[in-house]
């Protein structure tokens, strides 16, 4: 591997070295198709550096919003979205056949798993099938989904080749990973490093050009399957360390006396070897849920089962049902039948101050609360006024001092900034508290349950 160099694209000739020219003078179309909040980001980035873009999303509202210069990626500025559109820089498509005129298409569509935790790559076969329709001698292709090793040289230029187009002479194709964080502040797609791996040196060298004209630091791997698995490792990476705070959490829980969260703290003074996690209800968002089961998935065509990887995964899976033990546990304290307890859950994003909802632990609560016989459950969020979570629709509930005393047991699951946790613990019945969000709050400790931490217990000994 080695950090991209400009000095590389002075071996290329013919095609390549036409479409490195064209890159270097801005005359390349960047196509994109996906306008996620992967899709999006990289199509406006092209456009802020002068390139042309044409996006394509099987979503017509999508479409007829950009074109509109309306921006739905929540970590994009408006105005930059509407200048792009009014430039003329900026367009969009249903129609596949918009991508004739795009130099470099890059993929940034949904990888989800199925019912059975399998991959579901049909997103990235479809887009594929459809490119080919229209692939053209001297295109670049980039696939950014998030996927498993041989998913590029085994499935997509399979599909890409029913053009009678050959790989890597006749069009050019890498994989290179996202590496999105919504809502992050500091680290976006123009300073976020990434990696590349093409099919050959050509095609690698060339996504590494492309890529480096938006972000400034590109990595070039060996091939395609070196950036697909260093995607899964970046993901299960933070999965496995997520489940041992979460583990240690239960266990401080049944020690009793020792904060898990002042154990994390303790062990972040250490200015090497140590990286923080927390744990928390469960994990959430695209990436971190689903990787794990997509690197186990393939593990089992090589007789190989992922022990460490997946035990990971079921830890953090677990953790929904331990936030409902305690809400149970809470609720026969008190005067109501379990069927008739009433639960406000505050915040359903996967993470801090942003819309994206996808995989939520909030959804997994709800879930094993009406398993034990809870459907009286509200939530509030100011960040998403309606949510669709096992097979309902619900909407954000308003706070107030009677509202909130209504409820049998509050549950803390996503620590948005705008919570005003001092009037929720002050009005409320009970609060389990799964993200320490309550560890300023001196008034009303007696009511907060906290994940990770019960009082002192007395160990009694079994006589024999």
């Amino acid at each position: 591997m080695k950090l991209f160099s400009e000095e590389v694209v002075g071996q290329l000739n013919g095609k390549a070295a036409d479409l490195a020219h064209r890159i270097k003078n801005k005359e390349a179309i960047i196509g994109v198709v996906g306008l996620g909040y992967v899709g999006m980001p990289i199509a406006l980035e092209y456009c802020k550096k002068g390139y042309s873009c044409i996006g394509v999303d099987v979503v017509e509202e999508k479409v007829n919003s950009l074109n509109n210069g309306i921006n739905f990626i929540e970590d994009l500025k408006d105005e930059e979205v509407a200048q792009a559109v009014s430039d003329g820089l900026l367009k969009a498509s249903t129609d596949y056949q918009a991508l004739t005129e795009a130099d470099i298409i890059f993929i940034a569509v949904p990888t989800p798993f199925n019912a059975n935790k399998d991959p579901d790559i049909s997103y990235i076969i479809n887009a594929g099938e459809r490119i080919s329709e229209f692939l053209s001698p001297g295109q670049l292709i980039i696939l950014k989904s998030t996927t498993f090793p041989g998913t590029t040289e085994s499935y997509l230029i399979p599909v890409l080749e029913k053009s009678g187009l050959r790989t890597g002479e006749d069009y050019y194709i890498a994989f290179s990973p996202e590496r999105v964080d919504p809502g992050n502040k500091v680290f976006h797609t123009g300073n976020t490093p990434i990696v590349a791996g093409g099919i050959n040196e050509t095609s690698t060298i060339l996504a590494s050009y492309a890529n480096n004209q938006i972000i400034e630091k590109v990595y070039m791997v060996s091939n395609p399957k070196i950036a697909e698995l260093e995607k899964l490792l970046e993901n299960i990476f933070r999965s496995v360390n997520i489940a041992l705070v979460n583990e240690l959490a239960i266990l401080c829980e049944r020690m009793g006396g020792i904060n898990v969260w002042e154990v994390v703290e303790a062990a972040s003074t250490k200015p090497f070897g140590f990286m923080k996690f927390t744990p928390g209800p469960g994990v959430g968002g695209h990436c971190i849920p689903i990787d794990p089961y997509y690197l186990s998935w393939l593990a089992r065509e090589y007789d190989f089962e992922t022990k460490f990887i997946t035990l990971a995964a079921n830890v953090n899976e677990s953790m929904p049902y331990h936030v409902v033990n305690h809400v149970i546990r809470e609720v026969a304290k008190q005067p109501v039948a379990l069927r008739d307890a009433r639960i406000l859950i505050m915040g359903v994003s996967f993470k801090k101050n942003v819309r994206d909802l996808r995989h939520s632990p909030a959804e997994a609560i709800m879930l094993r609360l009406f398993e034990e016989g809870i459907e009286n459950v509200d939530y509030s969020d100011p960040w998403a006024p309606e949510y669709q979570a096992v097979n309902r629709t619900f909407y954000s509930v308003d706070l107030n001092e009677e509202k909130l005393a209504s409820y049998n047991c509050v549950i803390l699951v996503t620590d948005h900034d705008d919570f005003d946790l001092d009037f929720i613990v002050k009005h409320s019945a009970h609060i389990v508290d799964t993200r320490n969000m309550t560890k300023e709050i001196s008034h009303g400790r007696e009511k907060i349950t906290l994940l990770g931490y019960t009082e002192p217990k007395t160990k009694y000994v079994m006589e024999h």
